[in-house]
């Protein structure tokens, strides 16, 4: 299951938590190395395997966001979706505070991940059709707030060209500039331009998406395939931002992503099948996908979360995204009406 390498869990805090748990006594506890966000570990017990999640946005005095969100996945999995709920203790909670953090427990799920160059056009439909499923069975278990359905505005070329121009001036003050770097500047630069002819096409402010809950991190990373034949997904894991969002966005959003080919170039024919399957599953229509797409694209066009990540916050571990995701940004704007067909059509 999708972490990444963290401090080790205290033997107290995996002694507290089995016992909790009713999972028997500790064996051993390795952190799982995937993903950017999490913290997740492998964990062997005298009574079978767990992934152990360190939740760390989790408030301690308030852990109800996410026994929130384990109830969700305890429906969607009566109602067919592949989930694998939090174990529960003697009292139903789902959620363990052990030296001010918390903690919930999984049964591990044996899989691997694949991303969209490993599927099949068969397969990517049958991925569309999983995420339309997800949309309409989480519609049916958890209803929409009318104030959570309030479309965010967005993002202002302006302030995009501030940021741009603070990156570079980060970036051209290093001493010793390296490939990455070079190709920061180029990208930076190049951003800028597509911007200042591009502006006109922000997304208008009142319009309204179709809004509901969605997953809110749909990626490779967290959905699981039998690691052997047949290749179909055993678990979406992960449900940390499940919220009230548009859900044409997420379905747009998660093909960017599993769709990316190395060069920066999206597979349109797997995308195509993908949006088919989606929308025959929710019955979204030609023009909300339309608008979906070009809110995604204006979205990437904006972006720079993996430069501000290395030249602001110096982490470097998005820095292997880089390349092709600010090169599909160029070869996504100068196709936005193959794209956008190839999602609507």
């Amino acid at each position: 299951m999708p972490g990444v390498q963290s401090p080790h869990p205290s033997r107290f805090t995996l002694a507290t938590l089995v016992r909790r748990f009713g999972a028997g006594e500790p064996v051993s506890c390795e952190p799982v190395a995937q993903g950017l966000l999490n913290r997740g570990y492998r964990l062997s017990t005298t009574r079978g395997r767990f992934f152990l999640k360190h939740h760390l946005d989790g408030d301690p005095r308030d852990p109800a966001r996410i026994e929130h969100q384990h109830r969700v996945t305890v429906r969607l999995g009566d109602l067919g979706v592949p989930v694998v709920p939090a174990v529960e203790d003697d009292s139903g909670r789902t959620v363990a505070v052990v030296e001010d953090r918390c903690y919930a427990l999984h049964p591990w799920v044996d899989g691997r991940h694949r991303d969209g160059g490993e599927l099949s056009r068969g397969q990517s439909r049958r991925l569309g059709a999983l995420l339309g499923l997800v949309h309409v069975r989480l519609g049916q278990v958890a209803p929409v707030p009318d104030a959570e359905c309030a479309a965010e505005p967005s993002a202002d070329p302006e302030v995009t060209f501030g940021l741009i121009d603070e990156l570079l001036a980060r970036v051209r003050i290093r001493a010793r500039r390296d490939c990455f770097d070079e190709l920061a500047d180029h990208r930076l630069r190049e951003r800028r331009a597509l911007l200042e002819r591009h502006a006109h096409r922000r997304p208008p402010a009142g319009a309204e998406p179709v809004a509901g809950w969605v997953h809110g991190d749909f990626h490779p990373l967290n959905l699981l395939y039998r690691d052997r034949a047949p290749w179909e997904p055993v678990a979406i894991v992960d449900w940390d931002r499940l919220a009230v969002r548009p859900r044409a966005e997420e379905a747009v959003r998660a093909a960017v992503i599993f769709f990316l080919r190395p060069g920066g170039t999206l597979d349109l024919a797997k995308i195509r099948a993908y949006a088919r399957a989606y929308r025959a599953a929710t019955g979204a229509g030609a023009d909300e996908m339309a608008a979906a797409v070009h809110r995604v694209w204006w979205e990437r066009l904006n972006d720079f979360w993996m430069l501000r990540w290395r030249y602001q916050l110096r982490d470097r571990r998005t820095d292997p995204q880089f390349p092709a995701a600010s090169a599909l940004v160029v070869w996504w704007t100068g196709r936005y009406e193959a794209v956008r067909d190839a999602f609507c059509l």
